[in-house]
């Protein structure tokens, strides 16, 4: 079956290369009317998927991420859309000059060829992903989870319909349906038809990745996301920032997992927080300082700092200074998101220089590191490693650049 579907996808992904930016652009606007279109199919198949997700308790935040409302069927729409109106990355020159032999360098991006997406849960990611990769020249294999197969299913269908009646090839979209260990094995290590593998889920299928993958790959990992309150920091809107990145939207991979607060604010900052964050069913678990200043906290195990909960659960810990800070976001933290709350531009330059990951918020709700917020119109994922790409993933992170020599004859 990867073979049979390999081989489909590197043909389109051919045609799909050497194709104008305008067919492409028409293509993802089809694509998006074949999804809007096909709404009550999409949301028929969704409740099957619901269902059967709810009788294997699947709960929270998520059967969340699998449902689809009629406003998140017009969403999915709108993020192709989105993508069609985005510059086109293919054939961009990024740099160039004039050799000494008088040979003329052009440095080009172009397309990566067979995209494939291993993700769990989420059906709008079969359209962003599909979106992202046929706008940038690239062709994709989708494959998500068994409890979403009938939802992604028939959204592949409608985004095939879309670029067949664009004239591009359907295979520049297909869905492997294999929801199987072994299938997610077998497109992990297709050497010969993926040219790279992004797999968005949780850390089982991850360690599955660096385990079993021979595929290039970027890891989308997990967000287990921090804000630190410094003693410079604005209360109010200290108190605003961790309640955003905690509660909008509690299960997803940008939303804060610890509250780190400086000792000489915590005493006025951590009751006050506390209640506004009960108030959203928020479960707050700390350190014993912690504790002492808030009496509703559960006490804090090693875990809770490791955790990254996807839903409604705070851990906290009380520091005496930006270093102790420093050191446990370093010692804890993924990699994805970290923030701080400060009125002191030397502490915000501090952190920034000394946190190593994707995105450093300042003053700024965790919420914000998306590919829609950047401006990419949707994301393929969200990478935590440091090649190629880092952070939200758009269409220029699914080229590569190349050089191209103009002469007029010259050898060495």
């Amino acid at each position: 079956m990867i073979d049979a579907i390999g081989r489909r996808a590197r043909l389109a992904s051919r045609i799909l290369a050497s194709s104008s930016g305008a067919a492409r652009r028409a293509a993802l606007i089809q694509m998006a009317e074949r999804v809007a279109a096909g709404s009550s199919a999409l949301l028929k198949a969704n409740t099957a998927d619901l269902q059967q997700a709810a009788d294997e308790g699947i709960r929270g935040a998520l059967l969340d991420r699998l449902a689809l409302t009629e406003d998140r069927v017009e969403n999915i729409a709108g993020g192709l859309r989105k993508v069609a109106g985005l510059a086109d990355p293919v054939g961009r020159q990024t740099g160039g000059w004039r050799m000494r032999n008088g040979v003329r360098l052009h440095h080009v991006r172009v397309p990566l060829g067979v995209v494939a997406v291993i993700y769990e849960a989420r059906p709008n990611v079969t359209a962003d992903a599909a979106g992202l990769c046929i706008m940038s020249g690239n062709a994709v294999i989708l494959r998500g989870s068994s409890y979403a197969l009938r939802s992604n299913a028939a959204i592949t269908a409608a985004l095939r319909d879309g670029l067949d009646q664009a004239g591009l090839p359907a295979d520049g979209v297909q869905l492997l349906e294999d929801t199987t260990r072994e299938g997610a094995k077998a497109l992990m290590q297709a050497v010969e038809w993926v040219d790279l593998l992004v797999p968005r889920g949780g850390p089982g299928l991850i360690a599955s990745v660096r385990s079993d993958a021979t595929v290039p790959t970027v890891i989308d990992g997990a967000g287990n996301c921090h804000v630190y309150v410094d003693a410079a920091a604005d209360l109010d809107m200290a108190a605003s920032i961790v309640i955003n990145s905690k509660v909008d939207r509690p299960g997803v991979c940008n939303a804060a997992e610890t509250l780190l607060v400086h000792e000489s604010v915590a005493p006025e900052f951590l009751p006050k927080v506390a209640v506004a964050l009960e108030a959203e069913n928020v479960e707050l678990r700390g350190d014993p300082l912690a504790c002492q200043l808030v009496p509703i906290m559960t006490e804090a195990t090693e875990d809770d700092w490791t955790t990254e909960y996807l839903d409604l659960i705070l851990a906290v810990r009380v520091v005496p200074d930006i270093d102790t800070a420093i050191e446990h976001i370093r010692e804890y933290g993924t990699g994805h998101t970290e923030a701080i709350v400060t009125d002191d531009i030397g502490v915000s330059e501090q952190f920034i220089s000394a946190i190593d990951t994707a995105v450093v918020a300042v003053n700024t709700s965790t919420r914000f590191t998306d590919g829609e917020e950047f401006g990419f119109g949707a994301e393929i994922g969200n990478s935590t490693q440091k090649l190629h790409v880092r952070g939200p993933m758009g269409l220029e992170s699914l080229t590569s650049e190349r050089y191209v020599l103009y002469g007029d004859g010259q050898v060495r």
